[in-house]
């Protein structure tokens, strides 16, 4: 198996769970994901993966519409190519709800 979790840092596998919401549960089938990583990973890459997770779903088109939460907190406009999710974290995936 190849690593693809864009991560620097030691061999050890540890994982990041990702988990969706509303109509990003929906696309990808499931509630959540779980990742091996062996260190940090760049949100980007960590998206990436999910949606390659997913082939053949609209899950990609969803994602770009979604709030990030990593660890319960928003990554708001904080750029995914630079910002590091650890590994033993969690990123939740909300895509814009309506109602009340």
């Amino acid at each position: 198996m190849t690593d693809t979790s864009g991560g620097v840092g030691s061999n050890e596998t540890e994982l990041i769970r990702v988990r969706y919401w509303a109509a990003a549960k929906a696309a990808a089938g499931v509630a959540q994901d779980e990742l091996p990583v062996s260190g940090p990973v760049r949100l980007a890459e960590l998206v990436r993966r999910v949606v390659d997770l997913h082939p053949g779903t609209t899950l990609g088109e969803v994602v770009r519409a979604c709030s990030v939460l990593v660890d319960d907190r928003p990554v708001g406009s904080a750029d995914p190519e630079t910002l590091l999710v650890e590994p033993g974290s969690s990123v939740e995936l909300l895509p814009p709800f309506a109602g009340g």
